[in-house]
């Protein structure tokens, strides 16, 4: 294996010079470090990550905490495209990422906090989980550098998409189509279902909109299933609504496949809205109009969030970072005259 005095004989110069030249210091011309580099890049250099941690006291490994409820993991439409940012951007920043078993199923038995300390994580990221279990707590509670995705704990840094207003956006563009009577199948209970569903009501009243609580149903997000049924009774109405919003982009597909089985066409029948902005939503006939979320920008905020608090602890600031999304019209919700 090549080492740095190999590298430093080749190049006659001192070990010390080789270190800072790989590590970037600058103390050294970067002619010098130009020529260090393509040296050792030619004998095969490659530092040794565990003597890398003894000297900087870090791995440069990013734990991430992440499951949901229905078992989907990175086939999660929204989620997998959040963590696709946040690794790009991890490793732009010179990070790795590893994902911290959080199967039911776990035979290791430790919790999530012993987890990230066996495997010397720099940081974790922690998104879509249940957020009140007691491992998740003590891990936040720990001393490691702990930053959440779409939800609040005191004293962690935060990556919120803004439900309020993408709810509020969404509703008003709805409204603005001429619909009064506009149905809500909103997720399970959760920080982000409580933000939309206060959004949609809080909304609701700004507009003088009228919405009876039948119009209110629940079904959990990504369900299908819960989605069709809902579908069924809001249709069953003795006055149907004439949109309906679903918790999400997949769970739409439920409510879609109930109106069509009606023989229902949408929107010439029927309006529907989902929230997300999958890009399956966009090959749809009609294209679904939706919420899209900045996956792109939550994953990256959230990457450059946990490593600016590992490298710059003292300056970072423990704060909430809302980013905003944007209503994608699509071709779902007709005009009402």
């Amino acid at each position: 294996m090549v080492s740095m005095k190999d590298i430093s004989v080749t190049c006659g110069v001192s070990v010390a010079t080789v270190s800072k030249a790989l590590n970037n210091h600058s103390d050294i011309g970067e002619e010098t470090k130009e020529h260090i580099r393509k040296v050792a890049k030619e004998m095969g250099y490659f530092p040794n990550s565990a003597a890398k941690a003894l000297k900087t006291n870090r791995t440069y490994n990013l734990g991430v905490l992440f499951v949901d409820d229905d078992q989907s993991g990175l086939k999660h439409d929204y989620f997998s495209y959040v963590l696709d940012s946040f690794k790009r951007t991890a490793e732009q920043r010179g990070y790795d990422m590893t994902f911290i078993n959080c199967c039911k199923t776990r035979t290791n038995k430790m919790s999530y906090l012993e987890h990230s300390m066996y495997r010397g994580f720099d940081g974790v990221a922690i998104a879509c989980i249940d957020f009140y279990d007691p491992e998740v707590v003590e891990l936040v509670r720990s001393d490691i550098p702990v930053v959440t995705i779409d939800h609040l704990f005191n004293n962690r840094i935060a990556i919120i998409s803004d439900n309020v207003k993408g709810m509020k956006d969404l509703l008003t563009f709805v409204y603005n189509k001429g619909h009064r009577h506009i149905a809500y199948i909103h997720g399970m209970d959760s920080a982000v279902t409580q933000s939309r569903l206060s959004s949609f009501y809080k909304t609701a009243e700004e507009l003088g909109l009228e919405v009876p609580d039948e119009y209110i149903k629940e079904a959990a997000y990504r369900d299908t299933k819960g989605s069709f049924a809902q579908t069924q009774e809001l249709l069953d109405l003795p006055n149907p609504p004439t949109c309906i919003l679903y918790p999400d982009d997949f769970a739409s597909f439920g409510g879609i496949n109930a109106i069509t089985e009606r023989g229902l066409n949408i929107p010439q029948d029927i309006s529907i809205a989902g929230y997300d902005g999958i890009r399956i939503g966009r090959h749809l006939e009609p294209q679904l109009t939706t919420l899209r979320q900045d996956t792109e920008q939550v994953g990256a905020k959230a990457a450059e969030s946990l490593v600016n608090l590992i490298e710059h602890p003292k300056t970072t600031l423990i704060q909430q970072v809302v980013v905003e999304g944007e209503v994608f019209e699509g071709r779902s919700v007709g005009t009402i005259i």
